[in-house]
């Protein structure tokens, strides 16, 4: 699916950042280290969702973002809405890019004509490890993830994703089965990949969707801000 940016402006509330608003559709920017909705125990209460409530009370959960990513995250404000969006996720039209920065430098020989290559793989969940995913052959759902070569720094690299598919953790297990896991990932990285950042450097930077009551489509930007990172 084609998208063609819009610009937004983006208004600070206390503790939440919103991206667009209108009375059927809120669009959020998650901070990393924040989780999408409430974890189970009595510590794992404060997470976006809560925060877009204590400002819009009608907010309902669509889709959501890995505690450690960062970036946009819609929500609905109101039943109907919730519905429709719910189905539009379901039938993959949405546009979702994200930006990482991964260990070492990917090889995309085999990228088409602008740059983008495939990981075709699929994973299913690991048993024994849950929540963790891993690739499975045998009895793996079908995964794809395109990406890009943004820059190049040696031991590190700027990518861009293209998720096609919306499976748990998809572009951590992709970028680790493929050798280049994402810098901060706790879950998937090697110990020296995961100190040499602050966080997971994983950003949802750009959404675009069908408005859920008017059906005119619209893009949502945010700033990864990774090309400023060097390694701690």
């Amino acid at each position: 699916m084609l998208v063609s940016e819009t610009s937004t402006r983006l208004h600070a509330l206390p503790e939440l950042s919103v991206v667009y608003h209108d009375e059927t559709l809120l669009v959020l920017d998650k901070p990393s280290g924040l989780l999408s909705v409430p974890g189970k125990g009595p510590d794992k209460q404060d997470c976006l969702s809560e925060r877009a409530r204590a400002h819009f009370p009608q907010a309902r959960v669509v889709h959501r973002l890995d505690m450690g990513t960062s970036g946009l995250m819609l929500m609905a404000l109101d039943a109907t809405s919730q519905r429709q969006l719910n189905d539009t996720f379901a039938k993959r039209a949405v546009y979702k890019y994200y930006e990482a920065i991964v260990s070492g430098v990917p090889d995309n020989g085999d990228a088409d004509g602008d740059g983008w290559s495939l990981i075709d793989l699929p994973i299913s969940i690991d048993w024994p490890r849950r929540p963790l995913r891993t690739i499975n052959q045998l009895q793996g759902k079908r995964s794809l993830t395109r990406w890009k070569q943004l820059k190049a720094h040696g031991d590190y690299s700027h990518l861009a994703l293209e998720p096609l598919t919306g499976r748990s953790h998809q572009l951590r297990v992709h970028l680790q089965a493929i050798g280049h896991p994402i810098w901060g990932d706790a879950l998937y990285a090697p110990a020296e990949v995961v100190q040499g950042a602050p966080r997971l450097l994983l950003h949802a930077c750009k959404l675009g969707i069908a408005h859920p009551q008017s059906g005119q489509q619209m893009a949502f930007v945010s700033d990864s801000g990774f090309e400023r990172f060097t390694p701690a």
